[in-house]
């Protein structure tokens, strides 16, 4: 297929293109600055996108048969949610002016309690997607793991610097963390899915786990072991000064990090390990070792290795 793959500059997007293209499909990569991503990554075939005008993505969608929506920000301004929800409605009108066999989301997942701010804007843009598109692929997916992962930096960092470490209430909900090694096949993977409509997946890790586990276990890996020491009385607003300071993630990032962890964010639907029998998603600890090395060079490994995969499968299918 000819694939439209928005926000791909960004973390999940640069590492899923290669893949895509092993897969066999033509790949459009959509950008702002297509002239910018280019002299970064001249190998790949860029457009112009703009999520702000309707026009910009007529153009990038013409001729393609899927997109991918790969776009999320998070902002200081209090009406990112807004602008969020226009741009996935704009988009899911084009996909369907220009007749797209399958859209694909990367989303969140739905918390057991109240939802953030962050996590309620992840979600309506996948419900617009899903109503709006003729057909989306909704894939739900907790912390991901891997360089470039605000969420993982926030971990990795709590868990190699501090001596010591307060936990918050927040670190006694649980999450199934997953590897960006597996969503990446989550989402190559979802152009195929044999679904008949638009429909959200879960991609969890294989474990389910407390914040505090996540970080005791981290730290372990990273060969530190800081004391623990519980402190139910500190205020999200105050965990996120505590992880702006201590981490790389900005207090802006944090905010919202932390408001998203305030309840459970467990799966609570059907898992897409369940319709791809050839897959399991990788060990928590090899996830961590695979982040690091990624975070002390180039994403080579991860992504030569995943299209290797790729062009395997895609040869069979061919032979088949």
């Amino acid at each position: 297929m000819r694939v439209l793959l928005s926000g791909a500059t960004g973390f999940v997007g640069h590492l899923l293109e290669p893949v895509l293209r092993a897969s066999g499909h033509d790949v459009v990569c959509g950008s702002r600055d297509p002239d910018r991503a280019r002299a970064r990554w001249p190998e790949r075939a860029w457009t112009h996108l703009d999520l702000d005008d309707r026009a910009s993505i007529a153009r990038a969608m013409e001729g393609c048969d899927a997109a991918y929506y790969l776009v999320h920000a998070i902002s200081t301004k209090h009406d990112y949610p807004e602008r969020e929800a226009r741009e996935a409605d704009r988009f899911a009108i084009e996909a369907r002016a220009h007749g797209l066999r399958r859209v694909v989301y990367l989303g969140g997942v739905a918390p057991s309690g109240r939802a953030s701010r962050h996590l309620r804007s992840r979600l309506r843009t996948g419900e617009l997607l899903r109503t709006g598109a003729p057909c989306c692929v909704e894939l739900r997916a907790a912390m991901i793991i891997g360089e470039g992962s605000a969420s993982w930096a926030m971990v990795r960092d709590l868990s190699a610097r501090l001596p010591a470490m307060v936990l918050p209430q927040w670190t006694q909900f649980r999450s199934a963390p997953v590897a960006i090694d597996d969503v990446l096949i989550a989402l190559s993977r979802a152009l195929e899915l044999d679904v008949p409509g638009s429909c959200w997946l879960d991609v969890p890790g294989p474990e389910l786990m407390t914040h505090e586990e996540l970080l005791r276990r981290v730290s372990a890996k990273l060969g530190h072991r800081p004391a623990m020491v519980p402190v139910p009385v500190l205020t999200p607003s105050l965990s996120s000064w505590w992880v702006a300071l201590v981490t790389d993630v900005g207090l802006a990032m944090a905010r919202e990090l932390v408001q998203g962890l305030q309840s459970d964010l467990v799966p609570s639907g059907d898992s897409i390990w369940d319709r791809i029998a050839d897959h399991a998603p990788i060990t928590l600890e090899l996830a961590v070792d695979r982040a690091m090395r990624a975070r002390r060079g180039p994403e080579r490994g991860l992504v030569a290795t995943l299209v290797d995969r790729a062009r395997l499968r895609s040869a069979s299918a061919a032979r088949g």
